[in-house]
């Protein structure tokens, strides 16, 4: 049998010959954001003065009212709206994230906020010669019509906020945005303040000395009166036809109906041509898509149990994405699978809770001394693992392994006190007495060691090497109580225990050995260890060493039990 091509190479194959839509989409978005982005900052200049405004609208008019620029701004604006209806049309269920949903009603309004701006300045210039300048603007959108200056500057907002959440969406997946956020967060919005702060300033200035500031009365046009019902027209006419279109083919669909089966016998039925997470959308049924349905990353897959056979093979884009995370023959993207038969499927990433409820709340804790188990546990090799994945799937193994964790230690009946980088500080005791609590620490390191044994199972395709862990038990006093500043508030334990037994857990990786625990724990837990190999470990800062078992592996202590 020919071996499959897989990696990069592979998936540039894969993906040749098809249209790049999403690609066209993002130029023509980008295009018009850095007309935005020049617009206002043009507007900005009403801060220093008139004359400053007008000798920057010069260089604006430069770049975009020369035939090349005219080309790329209004066949943009056309583009990148009949992209939007293409969307639009595709979309076999409106039920979508709010902010996919922001972003699509953003952009196909985009035209019919924009028009009575375009015609009162762009085309009026084409069919008259008629230049209006920043005096004639300001004057009559500030101090004659200022509600139409209020529905003009609420228009270029709303396109901003259209253009940032297009960046943001396209930004997010790169590895630097996280760096570079914060200071782009902080541009998108000063751009649009300082520029409605310098068309203000310039309304000002204009209010006080209106004689300094000469307006021309343009000519008469018997044209110019039609062009913006027209537009309004054609603009109107190409979302009735999509929405009409939609009507129609969903009317066509629903005459071919497919059933998909998922877990706890859950049926949903609906037309020919839904791709499954559009089903999982239609009926309620939660199913994790980082990057909003577009194939760009692999968190929606699906293993299809049954049906596969005489289904359509994956696209280029859903192939060159299942090569590179190396999966199995009946995984499917469910965004890009649209199924034309019955099939029974199972999201492969949980969306079940994150196990960081909080079990102790209020004053119940407030800076008290108690008695607690302390339980450390901590990823062997996840960095090698990351290496080689997408960071979408990077993130949502790293939450299915907090997610092991996390349920485990709450239904042992613990607390998790934080999750520190691959690592978690889970604490017992704050509503039990110590011996209890011991014997809950060794408890949910047994069901923590199941957990991840599963994990390994379910992605046992996609790992080169199990996932191991190592962890530490101890058990001693600790301060216990709301600590931090502001929201990152949060109730947690320090003192020499939980120091000790950060110790045990190095102590673990250092020895290569699942689990070590301390002899103060195995003690309040009435744990006989006499057979395991003991050691004696020097803690800094601890005047008395400290006795610790060792366990190369955590199964053993459930089968000597």
């Amino acid at each position: 049998m020919k071996q499959t091509e897989t990696g990069p190479a592979a998936e540039a194959a894969l993906l040749k010959g098809r249209i790049p839509w999403r690609e066209i989409r993002l130029v023509s978005g980008l295009v018009l954001a850095a007309f935005l982005l020049t617009h206002f900052s043009n507007h900005a200049l009403g801060l220093v003065s008139i004359e400053a405004m007008e000798a920057g609208r010069a260089w604006f008019n430069r770049l975009w009212r020369n035939p090349v620029g005219t080309v790329l701004l209004y066949g943009s604006l056309l583009l990148h709206f009949l992209l939007a209806l293409q969307a639009l049309y595709r979309r076999r269920t409106l039920r979508m994230p709010v902010r996919e949903a922001a972003q699509l009603t953003l952009g196909l309004s985009l035209p019919f906020l924009l028009i009575g701006h375009v015609t009162g300045t762009r085309i009026e210039w084409a069919l008259t010669g008629h230049d209006s300048g920043y005096p004639e603007v300001v004057r009559s959108l500030w101090l004659l019509s200022p509600e139409i200056g209020a529905r003009q500057a609420v228009a270029l907002i709303i396109a901003w906020l259209h253009g940032c959440l297009g960046v943001y969406f396209w930004l997010r997946p790169k590895p630097w945005f996280p760096r570079w956020a914060l200071l782009l967060y902080t541009e998108a919005i000063l751009v649009p303040i300082l520029a409605l702060l310098g068309f203000a300033e310039a309304g000002r200035e204009i209010a006080e000395a209106p004689e300094r500031f000469a307006v021309r009365t343009p000519p008469g046009s018997d044209l110019l009166p039609l062009v913006g019902p027209g537009l309004y027209a054609f603009f109107g006419g190409l979302l009735a036809l999509t929405i009409a279109g939609r009507i129609v083919r969903s009317a066509n669909l629903w005459s071919r109906r497919v059933r998909i089966r998922y877990p706890n016998d859950q049926v949903v039925t609906v037309p020919s041509g839904f791709s499954v997470l559009e089903a999982s959308r239609t009926a309620g049924i939660p199913h994790i898509s980082v990057c909003g349905g577009r194939g760009r990353c692999s968190t929606c897959r699906v293993r299809v149990l049954d049906g596969l056979e005489h289904q359509p093979p994956p696209t280029a884009q859903e192939r060159g994405t299942l090569a590179r995370i190396k999966a199995g023959s009946n995984v499917r993207l469910a965004c890009q699978f649209r199924p034309v038969g019955e099939i029974a499927v199972v999201p492969i990433l949980s969306t079940g809770r994150n196990g960081v409820t909080a079990l102790v709340r209020g004053g119940r804790a407030q800076g008290q001394e108690r008695e607690v188990a302390v339980l450390f546990c901590d990823l062997r090799g996840f960095t090698s693992l990351t290496e080689k994945r997408l960071p979408f799937d990077t993130v949502f193994i790293l939450n299915r392994y907090f997610e092991a964790v996390g349920e485990a230690v709450e239904d042992a009946g613990g607390y998790i006190d934080k999750f520190i980088g691959d690592g978690v500080l889970a604490l017992f005791g704050l509503n039990t007495t110590p011996q209890e609590a011991a014997r809950q620490a060794l408890d949910a390191a047994l069901r923590i060691k199941a957990a991840l044994a599963r994990l390994n199972e379910d992605y046992a395709s996609e790992f080169e090497h199990p996932l191991r862990i190592a962890m530490s038990l101890h058990a001693g006093p600790a301060i216990v109580g709301q600590m931090g500043y502001g929201q990152a508030t949060s109730l947690t334990a320090v003192g020499d225990t939980i120091n000790a037994a950060s110790r045990l857990e190095g102590l673990a990786k250092e020895l290569d050995v699942e689990l070590v625990i301390s002899e103060d724990l195995a003690t309040r837990a009435g744990l006989d260890l006499s057979s395991r190999n003991r050691q004696i470990v020097s803690i800094r800062g601890r005047a008395a060493p400290l006795g610790s078992w060792i366990i190369p592996e955590v199964g053993s202590l459930a089968r000597s039990s």
